[in-house]
């Protein structure tokens, strides 16, 4: 897949999303209080570096499992179809359940997993969104927490990626096409 020429913009920094995360945590930590296990489901693939950090900062037993679920492919918008890929391995009903997504955007992957998962009757399910576009929603759905909200920006790195690439940079940063280019529509 040929791309256009790029630059990204640093949005969030390394150390704002470590602040933040560990913030998070103990918001987590009192709503799952008493729990005997909490499954953090993880949904592959822009997920895994937050889910890795969020993990580690929980001071609760937990089991983590992933589920896949695509509605972009390599591109940079949302088909709207969510497929599910990769299901979970471990059953979830009678357990507490927090779903860890990377971004949402137009919600219909958040929303049709938990969906999904609300159907194998958890004890309780909760999700958390590093990054959302609320601008973007078509959906009624929003995170029970939210790392950042960021404007409508076509997003790169700590996991995110465009066409693959960029999912290994520390911080968020925006993508920039060259001026030549007309940025993507992201509709």
């Amino acid at each position: 897949m040929s791309q256009r020429p790029y630059v990204i913009d640093q949005m969030i920094s390394a150390k704002s999303i470590a602040a933040r995360i560990e913030e998070l945590s103990h918001d987590i930590e009192a709503e799952f209080k008493g729990t005997d296990k909490l499954v953090v489901v993880g949904l592959l693939r822009g997920s895994f570096v937050f889910i890795a950090d969020i993990v580690r900062e929980l001071d609760l037993p937990v089991e983590v499992d992933f589920l896949e679920a695509s509605s972009y492919g390599d591109g940079m918008e949302s088909s709207r179809e969510v497929r599910i890929i990769k299901d979970l391995r471990g059953a979830i009903e009678g357990r507490d359940v927090l779903v860890v997504e990377d971004i949402v955007d137009t919600g219909h992957t958040l929303n049709h997993v938990t969906h999904l998962l609300q159907s194998r009757n958890p004890a309780r399910l909760k999700s958390i969104a590093l990054l959302d576009k609320p601008t973007r929603r078509e959906v009624d759905f929003r995170s029970d927490w939210i790392g950042f909200e960021i404007p409508d920006e076509f997003v790169v790195g700590y996991g995110i990626d465009f066409a693959q690439r960029n999912r290994n940079l520390p911080f968020i940063g925006k993508v920039r096409f060259s001026e030549a280019d007309a940025e993507p529509d992201q509709t």
